[in-house]
């Protein structure tokens, strides 16, 4: 018995150093996909749900699942303290339901979400030191009892993959970022030029961007290089 306990620990270890090792990409769906697969290992779960936590909404936002979600990632979002998910990430700590888990006075249902009718519910908080940055869920079909072992593991998990999902989230918003202000920069220069051809004021300028985009259904970048680009080759727009 005692060396069975031994060798579980030893096991623990090892899956928490593979975990310190591997989970250090620098893109967040990289650094989400590989806590995926290593809780996936620990859990044998039916489903795995991660969502991270936009501060600035305090919205945590659905962003990796273990079950192909493509078109649910990023759609599904909930406020700090709502569903389970919220009250683990707001009161920093661990969930665990063996059974009837959307029965629970604090759950939330989402109708797209098959994973909702499941018995088991464990959520774990992912943290950087004291502040969470988003949220693990691990569901069971039917009833699954969660040794504590098991909650200790993936709470673990949580808080050893956080500071490489704060890092990853961090140069997201940068490039985010960038990409705003370059688009911003193509935006005002073809105002320019529409102001300069046509004699129209700034709004009047944006919103024929505008309404050129809607009308082609094409992004207000696309359409504002196709004015720099025919101005560019002496086109009339």
């Amino acid at each position: 018995m005692i060396k069975a306990s031994q060798a579980d620990k030893e096991k623990e270890l090892r899956l928490l150093y593979h975990v310190a090792e591997t989970v250090h990409s620098l893109e967040l769906n990289d650094v989400l996909r590989e806590i995926v697969t290593i809780v996936d290992e620990v859990s044998c779960a039916d489903s795995i749900l991660i969502y991270i936590l936009d501060k600035k909404k305090e919205e945590l936002i659905l962003r990796a699942s273990r079950n192909p979600h493509s078109d649910l990632l990023t759609k599904i979002t909930m406020k700090m303290g709502e569903g389970i998910t919220g009250w683990v990430a707001r009161q920093r700590k661990p969930v665990a339901i063996s059974e009837g888990a959307n029965r629970d006075t604090r759950f939330k249902y989402f109708r797209s979400l098959p994973e909702d009718k499941f018995e088991a519910f464990l959520s774990v908080p992912i943290m950087t030191k004291r502040v969470v940055v988003g949220v693990i869920n691990i569901q069971h079909k039917t009833k699954h009892v969660h040794a504590t072992t098991e909650i200790q593991l993936l709470s673990a998990v949580g808080k050893l993959v956080g500071g490489a999902v704060e890092n990853a989230m961090l140069i997201e918003e940068t490039l985010e970022l960038k990409e705003a202000i370059e688009i911003r920069k193509v935006v005002e220069k073809a105002k320019g030029i529409l102001m300069k051809r046509k004699k129209i004021n700034e709004d009047e300028a944006y919103r024929k961007i505008q309404k050129e985009s809607m009308d082609r259904r094409k992004s207000i970048k696309d359409i504002s290089d196709a004015i720099i680009l025919a101005d560019q080759m002496d086109i009339t727009h």
